[in-house]
Order: structure tokens, then sequence, then C-alpha cells
């Protein structure tokens, strides 16, 4: 009989005392597959090295960086499977030249992150943390002062609807709002069931009452709303963010909150995370912010880990999971080589 599969886990997902400290059912259901063993990495590093993934032929991760450097000289290593869907912390192209695949797990939050920006709409447009405090602080006739906006007939914008932005639309559709939406790489069939009308990226920011960003972070995105967009919105429009921080400019999303261009913003992410505390951000009260974590559920855990072991469990069984981010590594002899090692090495 031979060996079992080799899976290393990073250390964030692990307190200081080496406790798994990850919401779900990951070790469990780990424990549960008898021909794997599994390892958390010693220490934690914001970027892996290659001696903490040496001797592993599969890694779970979630917040450390993966570059060229981290994965040179691997020769057997095969699946990177990383919690959640945004994968920036990781050099695709230097994973798919070392014949490496990368897991991600959509089905995982595609619910969750649409009923987190639902959250951030309904919040904001029923001044839900204001009341709060006008009742916190004994000012409860000043309720008058602080009227919410009503939401049918608005205008729901997004800039990005895949996975995530198709699933909010989906779920909006009762509130009876016109739905647009900026993403030159979608087609009209293929949100035509949400109502969703295609535009330019002048007309999302210039028509929208609610502006969601739901698009990854990539080059072409950095800095995609900035000083220049943010104007040509209304000044009654909320801006919406829980993808990734640096799709908007910071301190100009910051000026043009003081200076009401915009009337507010939820904020599930940041520029620099953790956010610093002198972050005016922090004290102003037509924002609403969160630690991105909004879409973090019990439910959300518990499909990721479902969604992750199925994906080893699949390798090891030597299947190829469904939708690996870098497909074209499939077709790599680098990858093939590798991946017939490891079935040799395990039966």
């Amino acid at each position: 009989m031979g060996r079992k599969a080799r899976i290393g886990l990073t250390r964030d997902f692990f307190d200081e005392n080496g406790k798994f400290m990850m919401p779900g059912p990951g070790l469990k259901l780990l424990d549960e597959m008898s021909n794997v063993e599994y390892q958390m990495f010693p220490e934690f590093l914001r970027e892996v090295n290659p001696e903490q993934i040496k001797g592993f032929d599969m890694v779970v991760t979630f917040r450390p960086l993966w570059t060229k450097q981290n994965i040179a000289g691997n020769n057997q290593l095969l699946s990177i499977h990383r919690g959640g869907v945004g994968y920036e912390r990781l050099d695709v192209p230097a994973l798919t030249n070392a014949g490496i695949m990368l897991f991600i797990t959509p089905g995982a939050v595609r619910r969750p992150m649409a009923v987190a920006y639902l959250t951030f709409i309904l919040a904001l447009s029923m001044r839900l943390l204001t009341k709060d405090k006008l009742i916190r602080e004994g000012r409860w006739t000043e309720q008058y002062h602080y009227r919410g906006y009503g939401l049918v007939g608005r205008t729901l914008g997004a800039i990005g609807v895949g996975n995530i932005g198709h699933e909010m639309f989906k779920l909006a559709k009762p509130f009876e709002m016109k739905h647009i939406a900026y993403d030159p790489y979608v087609t009209r069939e293929a949100v035509a069931d949400v109502d969703v009308q295609l535009v330019d990226l002048d007309t999302v920011l210039t028509e929208s009452d609610f502006l969601t960003i739901i698009c990854p972070l990539s080059e072409e995105t950095r800095h995609l709303i900035g000083e220049k967009e943010l104007k040509k919105m209304k000044q009654t429009a909320f801006l919406i963010n829980a993808a990734r921080g640096p799709i908007v400019d910071e301190a100009a999303l910051i000026k043009a909150l003081q200076e009401g261009w915009i009337r507010g913003a939820g904020l599930d992410v940041f520029e620099q995370e953790p956010t610093p505390t002198d972050n005016p951000l922090l004290k102003m009260d037509n924002v609403i912010l969160s630690p991105h974590a909004l879409a973090q559920t019990d439910q959300t855990f518990s499909i990721m880990w479902d969604i992750i072991t199925g994906q080893l469990s699949a390798i090891t069984r030597g299947e190829i999971p469904e939708t690996p981010v870098n497909r074209e590594v499939l077709d790599r002899p680098e990858f093939q080589t590798k991946l017939k090692k490891f079935l040799r090495a395990i039966k």
C-alpha cells in the first residue's frame, strides 16, 4: 500500500497555540478522509517560503502571499486551495509555469456576498445606524430629522456582474429597482434573467442611486473609482464596496464624503487592512463599515470546507476538480509529471 496524500494548512487557520480557529468543519472533514494526512505550517509568514511547502502534495491557504520565488524548484506540489474568490495574493502565471493548480470556492460566497451588499443597501437607505444612535443617546424626538430613502424606482448599479453580482440582482428583484451594470466580460443574455441592462462605465456612475463594486482587483481595476469617477455620481448616491479596497481610491472617497459629492458609503474593504485607527472614515456618520468580514457566516465556512475537501478528494482519485483558476496548467508537462508521480505514490 502506498503513502497517504500530504495536505498542508497555512498557519493563519490556527491561533498562536496551534488551535484550529477557522469556523466550519474543516479538520473534521479532513479526519474523515482515510487516504490523507494533514499538518499545519509551523509559523505564519506574510509570504510562504519554499521550506514551508516542501513535502506537501496540496496546500489549503487563506491569507499568505504566493510568489514565483516561493515555489521555485518544488516538484511535488500539485495544487493550492484558497477559501473565497479573490486570488490577487497568488501569482497565477508563476503557479501555471510551475505546474500547480489553483482552486477557489466561489460557491461558498455567492449568496453570502450578495446578502452583504443588500445589507449595506438596506442599512444605508433606512439610516439604520443613525437611528440606532438616536435611541442609545436618548434623542428619540430627533427621529423626524433622519428620514430614510425608499428603494422602489431607484437605480441599483454594479461594476461587475458575475457570480456575486448576478446573485445580488436576483435577491434585489422584489425591491422593484432599476438594474444596470458595467461589465465588459458579460453578455446581455447572461444577465437577462435578473433584468440587468448592461451599460458603459459613465452611465453606471451617473445613473446609480446605489453603486456596488463587485469586480476583482487587478491592474485594470486598481483605483478604477477615483476623484473623476466620484464626481460623476449623483450627490444623493451611495457607494458600496465589499470586493477589494484598492479598487476605490480611498483618499478620493474620503474627500467625496466630506465634501458631499455623494450621500454616503458602505465599506467592507479598505486600501490598507486592518485600516488605521485614525482613518477619517471611522468618524463619519454617513458611512457604514465592516472589517472585511460581513459575508463570513457559519454557512459560508461550512460550504467552503465542503468544496475544498471535495477538491482534495477528487485529486487523490486522479480526477481534476471543476473550474481550476488556471485550467491551462492541465496541459503542462510539469503538472502531468507530478500528477503521475503522485498517483503512483498513493496507490
